[in-house]
Parts: structure tokens; sequence; C-alpha cells
């Protein structure tokens, strides 16, 4: 089997995945104005997915190094088609975190076992390349996802939408079955031999703060662009949320592939640093899109969307101008992280300490968003964000600079 045929594989296993996390964020307005959360279970609605995304870090990335990736993997996308399934049934807010908890499970399963199977098969010196279009296939879902999933719920309601996504996942499911071979590589790295490996350190104390800067925005623009006026949001119906979301995923995945050679050529320590600070400049535009709308006299009605505001068209652009900052930094940051793990031979363990260092930040973060968002502002939540990835970057280069020296910038 070719790697070719193998890298196809997993690209399509990875764009099923981001296919149904793209979706649920949609919904996400759609179920909070259904289900009525209090703020501690708002917060709950986001984190249920990141703790059991968690609690699956260390299992999935141990069988991943000492076992075949291809059958974890298989595991993983079997527990994601359960868990979409069970959305239909949802009628309690306490269902629909369980539910987002099996999500969460299946995320990182086929989260991590994608990006450690392209690492492997990936040439050498030309991981960011490749993980870039791997991402670049997520994000093509998340295009897909946002448009479809408004579209299919006004049309159809919930099970047309989660139909959707448990056929795409078996779809996956097949095609990695019969399309990438079983993985030989064995390893006996553990978690403990990368904890004090002095570069993931240095890469730690930019992706920790950074959590929670991605995790508010992500999550909160399109909670922004959906809830009702009265909790501080612009009320749009869910197509118009889902174009909103589909203009971040857009840039991303069209950039991704580009920016990925670049940092291997140019350095990837710069591609974090300037794509980290970037984000969390237009994070703090993001509130301020209905008075640039106002200003600049953009339009509040939009052909088949019917009366939106003036705010729509400049929250589609700072979204999208997200995408752009974030496709400078993610495939630079997993490629470091890929080609660290190679050197040391635990790539799945590797991703893994990627995942958990991101994870406190990413719990944290929404039930503060839903503290802040009730208890002060709608706008105070991208405040947050948006600061939270520029002390991100100041930790990272600060550190990078101090362990490392500035030769690191340019050699990283």
């Amino acid at each position: 089997m070719s790697n070719r045929g193998a890298l196809y594989s997993l690209y399509l296993t990875r764009f099923s995945a981001g296919f149904g996390l793209v979706t649920l964020l949609t919904l996400l307005p759609t179920y909070i104005d259904l289900l009525e959360p209090s703020a501690l279970l708002l917060g709950l609605f986001t984190t249920g997915l990141t703790l059991a995304q968690t609690a699956a870090i260390v299992p999935f990335a141990y069988g991943g190094d000492r076992g075949d990736k291809r059958l974890v993997l298989l595991v993983a996308l079997a527990i994601g088609m359960v868990g979409y399934a069970a959305f239909a049934f949802v009628e309690t807010g306490g269902q629909f975190v369980l539910a987002r908890g099996a999500q969460g499970i299946a995320a990182t399963g086929t989260g991590l076992m994608t990006l450690a199977l392209v690492g492997e098969l990936a040439p050498a010196g030309e991981t960011a390349n490749y993980i870039g279009k791997a991402n670049a296939a997520r994000f093509a879902a998340s295009v897909g996802g946002t448009l479809s999933a408004g579209a299919l719920y006004q049309t159809f309601g919930f099970d047309a939408v989660f139909g959707v996504l448990v056929a795409l996942m078996a779809i996956a499911f097949l095609g990695l079955a019969l399309f990438c071979p079983p993985d030989e590589t064995r390893s006996e790295f553990s978690f403990l031999d990368l904890a004090v490996n002095r570069r993931l350190l240095t890469l730690s104390s930019f992706r920790a703060p950074y959590a929670v800067s991605v995790t508010l925005v992500r999550t909160w623009v399109p909670i922004f662009a959906g809830v009702s006026a009265a909790r501080g949001g612009l009320a749009y119906a869910a197509f118009a949320v889902s174009i909103v979301i589909a203009a971040e995923k857009a840039t991303n995945m069209v950039c991704q592939p580009f920016t990925g050679r670049l940092s291997d050529r140019v350095g990837r320590a710069w591609f974090v640093a300037l794509g980290g600070g970037a984000y969390g400049l237009v994070a703090l535009a993001v509130p301020f899109a209905p008075a640039a709308g106002a200003a600049f006299g953009v339009p509040a009605t939009y052909g088949p969307l019917g009366e939106l505001s003036a705010a729509f068209l400049p929250l589609v652009g700072l979204n999208a101008a997200l995408g752009v900052a974030d496709s400078l930094r993610e495939p630079a940051s997993m490629a470091l992280f890929a080609d660290e793990g190679a050197d040391e031979g635990g790539i799945a363990a590797s991703f893994g300490v990627r995942e958990l260092v991101w994870r406190p930040g990413s719990v944290v973060a929404p039930i503060l968003g839903g503290f802040l968002m009730v208890e002060v502002s709608m706008t105070s939540v991208f405040y947050v964000g948006g600061a939270s990835a520029l002390v991100a970057v100041g930790a990272f280069l600060t550190v990078l600079v101090v362990r490392h020296g500035t030769d690191a910038l340019r050699a990283w």
C-alpha cells in the first residue's frame, strides 16, 4: 500500500471528524435557546466535550504508540458513530452534556491518531506541509458542515443532521479499513519521557494560555451571532450563524497548505508567534462588529437570509481574519510536536502531551465564558479571549529566547 493511498484515507477521516465537531458548534445556539441552560450548565455544554477529550488522551496515545494506530482510529470512529446517533434523542441539558462527552472521546481518538499517522508517513522536512493538508481536509468539512447543518436543521430537523453525521463517519471507517494498512510501529515511550523535554515545555508556555483564547473565541463567536438579543447576541437564524462560522473555516482551509510549506522553510517559531498575536488582536475587535457595520453603512438585509443587522458582514470578515491568523500558527505548532515525538520515538505521546497542555484552558474557558456572558457582558468574553492570546505570545517568546537563544526563532 502506497503512502498516498494511506494519506488520502486519513484525510477522509479528518474530514468526517471535522464535519461532526463544527455541526454541533453551529447548532449550539439553537440548543441553548431550546434547553435554556443555567450559567453553569451553559459552561458544561462545552466542558462536557473537553472533559471527555482530556480523559481520553492518555488511553488513546498509549494505545497508539504501543499498538496499531489504525485499529485505535477505527475504535474512535465507532464511538463517534454511536455518539452522534445519540444526539437525535437529546431532550434535556444533562443528556446533551452526556452526548457531548461521547463526541469528545471520539474527537480525541480521531485527532491524535490521524495526526500521528500523517506525521509518520510525511517525508522528512515536510511535516508541516502534510499536516497542513490534513487540516485543510478538516476545515473543508467545517465549511460544508456549518452551511449544511443550519440548512438541514431548518428544513428537516435534528434527525436529518445526525443521520448525515453517522453516514459520513461510516464512510470514513470503511475507507480507513480498505486503504490504510495496519500500523506496525511500536514504542515503549511514555509521557514521563516527554514531561521534561525542553522544546515541548517551551511550546507549552504558549499553548496553555492560548487554549483559553481559542476556546472562548471559537465557542462564543457563533453564540454571539445566534443567541437572542436579551442574552447579548445578534439573534441570527441557524443558517446565518453557519455562514459566520464557515468564514473562519474557509480561510483556514485555503491558507494552511501554503502556510505549512512556508513554515517548513522559514522557521516555525515565527509562525506560532505571528499567528497567535494576530488572533488576539482580531478577537479584541469582534465586539465592535455592530459599531463597524453602522459606521460604514453596511446593509442589514441579505436576500434569502432576510433582515439581519449591519453587524453581519463585519462579523463574517472578522471571523475570516481569525481563520487566517490561526492558519499561520496551527501547522507550524503541530509540526514541532510531530518532529519532536518522531525524534524521541513516541509521536502519539507527543501529540498526547500537546492535547494535555491544551485541556486545562479549554475546560476552564467555557465556565469562565458562561460566567462572563451572564454576569458581566457578552463583549467581555472576547476581551478576555484576545488578552489571553497576547499573553501566550509574550510568554512563548520570552521562554524561547531565554532558554534557547535568539537563533531559535529561525532554527525551530
